[in-house]
């Protein structure tokens, strides 16, 4: 099989196995009692967001390939997601302690594998004399493609009198409300596991020697000292505190207008996973107008681009609803995100790319990511955990329903505020083209 095609497919199951629950798990979580605790359970992947990748790369620059590694890490996930399944199986509301510490495990795992299929791709790409700027953009919009396609199919799939079927229709029983997401993600690791030890050997090249500092890219903290490259790394944890919100509440939000009966058998309502996916396909098509808009307005426009564009997200979500033409305020919240997400991660890359030496690149490039998926994915998360439980409640019937509209708005200000002091505050030495 031509490598590439074999590396988008490694691709695609990598976050097929991610897309299976991360955005829906909120709505099983408040069926089973743990509605409380969502925001916990996405801060975890921003907990061991900030050691464990760091922790796999000193492995698999040293001790085992990578693309053995990614295996590893997916079989081990994949027995803890297995697991989560089956406590759901055996009680409708699972023991929250071993639940969570299971879930941990898990993502313990999964969250280096983002890194490591990277690592395992480039060097592939590299030995089989391929270009990894050219040749890597295609291969990794299938992981993208592989996120959306599990997506939709926990949004579809439901069992039911003991049959398996798809429906777009009102049904408890579908995947994206119970504890069967986890088993669609763990088959897929096991899936994932099998087919890494198949991919061409990427064999370790000695290292030369480094401090443990060095080891965890702790030297790029040394950037702090420059006034600019700090506003940069602050003002990077204060937008990732927006990052996972709308991973978290984004379904369980869509989903409560089932619990008011004049919107109850709305599309919208019965399907939010399949709206929210509208995300990660304009994620995918936003990557592509990253170079016309570096090129046009320069780095400092297209971040604050980014942030006014978590305003909209938020506050799209506040004035919509699932009927029309409410609904059609929900499908520009998604589209949005494209913008939202990608102009600040791609172009804030870019940006530590020109900025720094050459001697910290990669260590400022963990430290990037540390501040936004890291510190300030796992801060805001828990922070909106605290105002949407202030004014949101799990119903009887698994609904969350509440001032919703008080929540987003709130996080749309948040927003606003963080985008009004980068523009004030900020300012860049060069611009950074495409």
């Amino acid at each position: 099989m031509n490598i590439k095609v074999r590396l988008a497919l490694m691709n695609f199951l990598e976050f097929a196995v991610w897309g299976a629950y991360l955005t829906s798990m909120g709505n099983y979580l408040g069926r089973a009692g743990m509605g409380a605790e969502i925001s916990w359970f996405y801060a975890i992947q921003g907990i061991v967001s900030i050691f464990m990748p760091t922790l796999m790369g000193i492995v698999a620059d040293r001790l085992i390939q990578p693309q053995r590694l990614l295996g590893y890490c997916h079989l081990i996930a994949g027995v803890f997601m297995v697991s989560l399944f089956m406590m759901g199986m055996n009680s409708a509301t699972p023991d929250k302690t071993i639940f969570m510490t299971l879930y941990t495990l898990s993502v313990a795992f999964y969250m280096p594998t983002l890194a490591l299929s990277n690592t395992a791709a480039f060097a592939i790409l590299t030995n089989h004399n391929l270009d990894t700027v050219k040749d890597f953009p295609p291969i990794r919009v299938f992981g993208t493609v592989g996120f959306i396609a599990t997506m939709w199919f926990v949004n579809c799939a439901v069992v039911d009198g003991g049959s398996f079927g798809l429906t777009l229709a009102d049904n408890a029983n579908k995947f994206q409300y119970t504890h069967l997401q986890f088993l669609v993600s763990g088959v897929l690791s096991f899936v994932l596991f099998v087919y890494c030890m198949t991919l061409p050997q990427c064999k370790l090249q000695p290292k030369k020697a480094q401090t443990l500092a060095e080891s965890f890219g702790l030297d790029a903290f040394k950037l702090f000292k420059t006034k600019r490259m700090a506003l940069f790394f602050i003002f990077s944890g204060l937008l990732g505190m927006s990052l996972q919100v709308t991973n978290g509440y984004a379904t369980p939000f869509i989903t409560s207008f089932k619990g008011i009966p004049e919107m109850a058998d709305s599309f919208a309502a019965n399907n939010a996973t399949l709206l929210v996916s509208i995300s990660q396909v304009a994620e995918a098509l936003c990557i592509l107008l990253i170079p016309f808009f570096l090129r046009r307005y320069g780095i400092k426009m297209v971040m604050l681009i980014a942030m006014f564009a978590w305003v909209l997200r938020f506050g799209f979500f506040g004035l919509g609803n699932p009927m029309m033409p409410g609904v059609l305020l929900f499908v520009l919240s998604c589209v949005v995100y494209g913008v939202a997400f990608d102009f600040f991660n791609v172009s804030g890359g870019l940006f530590v790319n020109a900025e720094c030496d050459e001697s910290v690149k990669a260590s400022a490039q963990g430290l990037f990511m540390l501040m936004t998926n890291g510190l300030g994915a796992t801060v805001g998360t828990l922070l909106a955990g605290q105002v949407i439980n202030h004014y949101c409640q799990w119903t009887e019937d698994g609904y969350l329903l509440g001032d919703w509209q008080t929540c987003w708005f709130i996080f749309a200000g948040y927003a606003l505020v963080v985008a009004l002091l980068f523009l004030v505050m900020f300012r860049t030495k060069k611009e950074v083209k495409a």
